[in-house]
């Protein structure tokens, strides 16, 4: 016949068992928080980099709206050059887009930092994303370098000739080309990471809501460059008309 276990033997096993549950409790507790960390923090990762991929498309589709407006009047502008006067301020927006320039701060954290590479977790996406920012380097060099040269250099406000001169219509197709490519980037890179369009919304109102601290920052920037041609106009005829009058007295 057994013998039962002694009291001092049954209370270390019940003290054995229970210091055994609390170290697998304890310590699955902790597993379950660190995978709930790691999968905040790769969620948030992603919904950056697509928000950011969003303003970059964002800066390419307000481009494209402005070489579509600039060749438009330039259109009209051919066949009533007696319009010069009025439509010549119609193109700010196409010189606006002389000053674009992308934030880079969220692909730095991309590329910069290892950490990144292993919280996302996805060697296919990271490399979609590369070819993202890969392009978008790509649309700096071949259309913004050279649009901002031409740009600066033109005086395209001052003649008719010099505004038919402009080739706004291959910077338009250029423009959407890459434009096109960027937007299959980004809906890929939402698939893969099994993003919806509403999720992606409410993070970039979130965003906005943060950025947004309501400044009224006065007069359009089209009204701005209009007076600066005008006021510039009349320092002209002033220094043109002092020239004659010299030339006159001599």
């Amino acid at each position: 016949m057994k013998e039962k276990p002694s009291s001092g033997t049954k209370q270390f096993l019940l003290t054995l068992l229970a210091t055994t549950f609390s170290i697998i409790l304890t310590f699955g507790t902790s597993a379950i928080i660190d995978r709930r960390h790691k999968a905040a923090a790769k969620k948030e990762m992603v919904m950056m980099i697509l928000y950011d991929f969003d303003k970059t498309i964002e800066q390419l589709e307000d481009a494209s709206l402005a070489f579509q407006k600039a060749k438009r009047n330039q259109q009209e502008l051919a066949f009533h050059p007696e319009y010069f006067d009025s439509l010549r301020f119609q193109f700010t927006d196409a010189l606006k887009v002389s000053q674009m320039e992308f934030s880079e701060t969220t692909e730095n954290i991309f590329s910069s930092n290892i950490e990144t590479f292993n919280t996302l977790g996805n060697v296919n996406f990271v490399h979609e994303v590369s070819s993202f920012y890969s392009m978008r380097h790509k649309y700096e060099e071949d259309l913004l370098v050279g649009y901002k040269k031409e740009m600066t250099e033109s005086g395209l406000m001052n003649s008719v000739g010099k505004l038919l001169k402009f080739d706004f219509p291959n910077y338009y197709f250029t423009n959407q080309v890459f434009l096109k490519s960027l937007k299959s980037t980004r809906d890929l890179c939402m698939k893969m990471m099994k993003v919806s369009e509403d999720e992606m919304k409410e993070f970039s109102n979130q965003r906005i809501v943060n950025e947004d601290h309501g400044e009224d920052y006065g007069i359009s920037n089209e009204q701005l460059i209009k007076e600066l041609f005008e006021e510039e106009e009349i320092l002209k005829q002033a220094i043109e008309k002092l020239e004659q009058d010299k030339q006159t007295n001599e």
